[in-house]
């Protein structure tokens, strides 16, 4: 059975989701502070629905101690709406952001959505491939890859979404962060430069798919 941590305050946001989701099959565990929630985190936890606006902690600071240890999806959930709380509590390692008052099915369709993309990574680590979200590395057949800053981050897009094909402004907008290095085929030349990567270690290796006036992803395949 599916295991999900809930580290919120409020009683009746607890009831909700509790019994919202264990009518799905899940299993529940329930924190009411941060440091609870931090300590109740274990590997048999596969997602954490995390609260911004804790009694002793605010989330954001819940989920850097979360991240010193685990990778497990966490979604933010929380009455703050800003644009700027949305971009922090994504760039320090949330995985989705759901803004009080919510609804219970929107609650379960991005669940299971992280749920099928983190199924997705394990069957890539099973082809040895693999990313390490600490240390900015990309990993294939044990070697790590020597990827520039843009092609680090076009993976970990690209690693957060198997399957899914983005197109070049997509990539553009989700990973440069200079607009001079912003030129036409700029993306090209990252993919391009990526595949050499994967090249130097498998000559036959190739993660990568490409459509034809589309874009680029991660082939949900390999």
């Amino acid at each position: 059975m599916t295991k999900i941590l809930l580290i919120e305050d409020e009683p009746g946001i607890q009831e909700t989701i509790q019994i919202s989701l264990e009518s799905e099959g899940f299993s529940i565990s329930i924190a009411s502070t941060g440091k609870e929630g931090i300590q109740k985190v274990t590997n048999e936890i596969s997602l954490i629905i995390l609260d911004i606006g804790l009694p002793d902690q605010n989330g954001f600071e819940v989920l850097k101690e979360i991240r010193k240890q685990f990778q497990t999806p966490v979604i933010f959930l929380t009455a703050r709406n800003t644009e700027i709380d949305k971009i922090l509590g994504l760039e320090i390692g949330a995985d989705d952001y759901i803004v009080k008052p919510f609804s219970p099915r929107e609650l379960l369709a991005r669940i299971r959505a992280i749920l099928r993309r983190t199924t997705q990574i394990q069957n890539l680590e099973e082809h040895k491939l693999r990313i390490s979200l600490d240390k900015k590395l990309v990993y294939c057949q044990g070697q790590t890859l020597n990827f520039s800053p843009y092609e680090y981050k076009t993976m970990e897009l690209f690693f957060k979404w198997p399957g899914r094909i983005f197109t070049r402004e997509e990539i553009m907008d989700n990973v440069w962060t200079e607009p001079e290095d912003s030129f036409d085929r700029a993306v090209d030349t990252v993919i391009k430069n990526i595949r050499a990567r994967f090249k130097e270690i498998d000559p036959d290796f190739d993660p990568i798919e490409t459509r034809r006036g589309q874009g680029y992803g991660l082939k949900e395949k390999i």
